[in-house]
């Protein structure tokens, strides 16, 4: 079962923050819940780019958040609303090397 990884990049509307705030928090929410869920992590560059990273344990648990009914709505008002542009890429991870310092 290979791990899949999404890299979610996008630009948020400004005058859209104050009700794209919520409902992101609440996909974060909705997300850490889901079956195969590992990690995921947000940044925001100096020039106002989003980047959320995702960690699933299988392309069956990343498919479930795909299409898990409030994402769905969520994804919609994302298109219609909150984003001036956006680009998604599913990764299925082929290695993995990991370090920490004791």
């Amino acid at each position: 079962m290979a791990k899949v990884v999404t890299v979610f990049r996008s630009r948020v509307r400004q005058e859209t923050l104050g009700d794209y705030v919520p409902l992101a928090t609440r996909m974060s929410e909705l997300a850490t819940k889901m079956p195969g869920y590992i990690a995921h992590k947000g940044f925001v560059a100096d020039d106002g780019e989003r980047v959320t990273i995702v960690e699933f344990a299988s392309e069956e648990a990343h498919r479930a958040w795909a299409q898990h009914a409030e994402h769905v709505e969520a994804k919609k008002k994302g298109r219609s609303t909150f984003y001036s542009e956006y680009k998604i890429q599913i990764c299925l991870v082929q290695r993995e090397s990991e370090f920490k310092r004791p």
